[in-house]
């Protein structure tokens, strides 16, 4: 007899424990890393309070690079487990100035942690990842990279960059679920997260984790949830069979012609394009109108803008992130914001803007 409350997801068989290995073993390989791979049963940030719950002991110096509400909240948690913060917090909306950290670190007393996000998705910048892991390297300093915003869409060789914790999340450039997410730890990021004091017994708990991969990585402690492990054993797939340097190449595309459309638009970005994501492109609103006019009208027309975020609401952004990288994606998005603006009474060459798009894409 058919029973109407049944639904196939509410039957989704358990995620084979000797799965996870390989799995992780997967998401190394899309990092690039030989250290160790942990795997959250939560959103990226979720996994990124368990990062600074798990660092944070009276005594730890911290350099924490602040471009977002992201890099905020990371400095609480840091905060709230006894760790001293040194702040640097950038213009808003604006990436960070590697001058502004070499001073910062020239002038500080012993530092243990330097943190910082890579990419922005809330503003659609990027910081200078390389030039400042250099500098915390030269000083012996271990690096936490929130790449959840960067990871598929640029390149990030964690080994080679010495990256100490990287958090990813698989819901962006990836094209996966946001319900799990995963990090990488290093043996000196590793000395500093299990010395005493730190939470264990906790979803917060990198330690706890440290014991999963020493017990040969069986089953998750707790008790997982298997679409989400599917999911993203699904969005791997895809990845593996288009190959990472073809989906980040993807995402470069897309942000190098939506500059280019908005440009023969008319149309200023946020940042030039060395300090842009390739994720999310931001334009500043003209002064005499709001965000929401704008995205409301791209609505009506059934594309999806977006405000910014934090410091960054005066700006609209332009989504081409994962599966959205694409010139359908993009053209629609230059169009529609070309239509919303001249509703509003400004100019706006949308013929010219198209015509750019199909350039970029027609090379």
């Amino acid at each position: 007899m058919f029973d109407p409350g049944w639904n196939p997801l509410h039957g989704a068989p358990s995620y084979p424990a000797e799965r996870y290995a390989a799995l992780a073993d997967r998401i190394g390989g899309v990092l690039q890393s030989r250290n160790d791979i942990l795997l959250v049963q939560a959103e990226a940030v979720v996994a990124l309070e368990a990062v600074a719950a798990s660092l944070a002991r009276p005594g730890l110096s911290v350099v924490n690079i602040v471009t977002s509400p992201y890099g905020g909240w990371f400095g609480q948690w840091l905060r709230r487990g006894g760790a001293t913060l040194h702040d640097i917090i950038a213009e808003p909306g604006l990436p960070i100035d590697i001058e502004v950290i070499a001073k910062a670190l020239d002038l500080a007393p012993h530092i243990d942690v330097l943190a910082m996000v890579h990419a922005e998705s809330a503003s659609g910048i990027l910081n200078p990842l390389p030039e400042i892991l250099a500098l915390a390297r030269g000083r012996g300093i271990v690096t936490i990279v929130d790449a959840v915003a960067s990871i598929g869409g640029h390149r990030l060789e964690i080994d080679s960059l010495g990256i100490d914790v990287a958090v990813i999340g698989p819901q962006k450039a990836l094209g996966g679920p946001a319900g799990v997410s995963a990090l990488s730890v290093s043996r000196r990021a590793w000395d500093l997260i299990l010395r005493k004091g730190g939470p264990r017994d906790s979803i917060l708990s990198l330690a706890d984790l440290k014991s999963w991969v020493d017990d040969r990585r069986q089953g998750l402690p707790g008790t997982p949830a298997p679409l989400e492990f599917f999911a993203l054993e699904a969005a791997l797939d895809r990845i593996e069979a288009e190959r990472l340097e073809n989906v980040i190449a993807r995402h470069v595309l897309a942000g190098s012609a939506t500059r280019a459309g908005l440009a023969a638009l008319g149309v200023a970005t946020w940042v030039p394009a060395a300090k842009a994501s390739n994720l999310v492109t931001a334009v500043r609103v003209p002064e005499e109108l709001g965000p929401a006019a704008l995205i409301a009208t791209a609505r009506r027309l059934g594309v999806e803008l977006a405000a910014g975020v934090g410091a960054a609401a005066h700006l609209v952004r332009l989504n081409h992130t994962g599966p959205r990288a694409s010139f359908q994606t993009v053209l629609s998005n230059v169009v529609a914001y070309g239509a919303a603006l001249r509703q509003a009474g400004h100019a706006a060459d949308i013929a010219a803007a198209s015509e750019a798009i199909a350039v970029a894409y027609g090379r």
